[in-house]
């Protein structure tokens, strides 16, 4: 059994000084703020594509993909394919709209179609979202990172998000990108150092995986059995899924600030799609290594799933692969805070303190705005991840935080769907319709997290139906809402 050891701890160090200095370089010819926020549209479409696939994948993803394996069996890959299906939709239906003129932030979409209110409510909206949901990210990587180099949460708090902060600082989304490029291949490199060391160190390398795997299940993919209450449920990852991608990667900035950065309508294309395709082969790598970790532990119980992967690469791997692989979780997290940074300065820049200003034309100007509002973000998100550590994991607030995006994204959607779908459709019907759709999937959410409906209805299922739905639900009711609300203006 080994331990976190001097070598493992300078290739950590190493990482973080290289990737830092990688990135601060990479900002040292930015003239505005379309080098800045969109990397002058001249980011190659393979590069937008692995870091969309960065992006997205959190350390959570990294540590708790495994643990689902262990606990349960392959049936996420069957949201990913859901994954898939929903960034081919957005492709046909969202992306064309991104690249008529000169768009800044996903949200400037809206004003063309409905007008600047619109345009500001749904950047609160993704802004609010962010700050809570990326504050607990930050605060939850702290969690394994804890666990494996011993340091206190707010030290493991401070290497992630300054660190991240330096390199998005100085070199904006093209230093984000560049270097989401490295962290992809740097935290895949670990699920596969770990996948070859499960192997190796088993008598039987996958012979020994397939005889405690077939028994338990642990190879099943598909679902047949289940209902919207369930996350398994073969439909609920294919229909629930493919609608939670069209929100998180056809509305949320976090993403779509990526795609704006290719160079054309075609290379985004190309770029969002073989996300989908990437992700399905890292989600396949992950669950293998869940299955492999339970085969090495004979499926003995952890006091929580996420004790589970960080413990096996602190005792089992090899010095300084060891090492790689808590850089991989490092990458993983500084990737979803660096994206998080650039993402929100821009939204605060572009959509609410450009028209605010008067200054919108002033480029220059709103280069060193938003440099100002990355060092204000980075205050938020690190400052909130402090205050998440007087909260105990699995409580209400970090519940929230984790699940926030859920709620949000559908009202989110549906405001861009209700743009394409009815033309009679004005301003004040796409904020009624957002704002309902929102506060009826939070307290959807909160009934559901608090096991209210039987307290007011006796016998009533705690659960109605699962949070990958939520996307659908409220896109459905942001889009009923705003055509109802249009044909009674009409009336009136």
């Amino acid at each position: 059994m080994t331990t976190f050891t001097p070598l493992d701890l300078t290739v950590v160090i190493v990482y973080l000084a290289s990737v830092t200095a990688f990135g601060t370089w990479l900002g040292r010819r930015q003239r505005d703020a379309r080098d800045y926020f969109l990397a002058a549209h001249a980011i190659p479409w393979w590069a937008v594509c692995f870091s969309v696939v960065a992006t997205e994948t959190s350390a959570l993803t990294f540590i708790s993909v495994p643990a689902t394996a262990y606990q349960s069996d392959l049936w996420m890959l069957q949201l990913t394919f859901g994954y898939l299906a929903g960034r081919i939709l957005v492709a046909l239906v969202l992306l064309p709209g991104y690249f008529r003129g000169e768009i800044a932030t996903a949200y400037a979409l809206l004003e063309q179609r409905f007008g600047l209110p619109t345009r500001r409510f749904a950047s609160i909206i993704f802004m609010v979202t962010r700050a809570l949901a990326d504050g607990v990210r930050i605060f939850a990587t702290a969690i394994p990172i804890k666990l494996v180099t011993g340091l206190p949460y707010w030290q493991a708090i401070l290497l992630t998000g300054v660190f991240t902060l330096v390199y998005t600082y100085y070199g904006g989304l093209r230093a984000v990108v560049w270097v989401d490029v490295i962290q992809m291949f740097i935290y895949l490199f670990g699920g596969l150092a770990a996948l070859i060391v499960l192997l190796r160190v088993l008598p039987e390398g996958w012979a020994s995986i397939a005889a405690a795997a077939e028994p338990a299940g642990k190879f099943r993919i598909l679902h047949f059995q289940g209902g919207f209450a369930d996350a398994r449920w073969i439909l609920t990852g294919l229909v629930g899924g493919a609608f939670l991608s069209m929100a998180s990667h056809g509305v949320d900035h976090l993403i779509v600030q990526r795609l704006l950065a290719s160079p054309s309508l075609g290379a985004a294309r190309r770029a969002l799609v073989t996300s989908g395709v990437i992700i399905i082969v890292q989600f396949a790598l992950f669950l293998l290594v869940g299955v492999g970790l339970y085969a090495f532990y004979q499926g003995r119980s952890f006091t929580t799933p996420d004790e589970i992967f960080p413990g096996f690469i602190v005792a089992e791997l090899p010095p300084g692969v060891s090492g790689l692989v808590i850089a991989g979780i490092l990458a993983a997290a500084m990737s979803t805070v660096a994206s998080s940074l650039n993402s929100l300065a821009s939204a605060t820049t572009h959509d609410l303190y450009a028209a605010l200003s008067g200054r919108a034309d002033d480029q220059r100007h709103l280069l060193h705005a938003g440099k100002v509002f990355t060092l204000v973000w980075a205050g938020i998100l690190i400052g909130g991840a402090m205050l998440f550590q007087l909260a105990a994991q699995g409580t209400p607030v970090v519940i929230v935080a984790l699940q926030i995006a859920s709620f949000t994204y559908g009202g989110l959607l549906g405001g861009f769907l209700l743009g394409v779908l009815d033309r009679r459709a004005a301003q004040r019907d796409a904020i009624t319709g957002m704002a309902v759709a929102i506060a009826l999937m939070t307290t959807l959410w909160a009934a559901q997290q608090f096991a209210l409906l039987p307290r007011v209805f006796p016998g009533a299922p705690g659960r109605i139906v699962d949070t990958l739905w939520f996307a659908l639900l409220g896109s459905a009711i942001t889009v009923a809402v705003g055509m109802a609300s249009a044909r009674l203006r009409a009336r009136g």
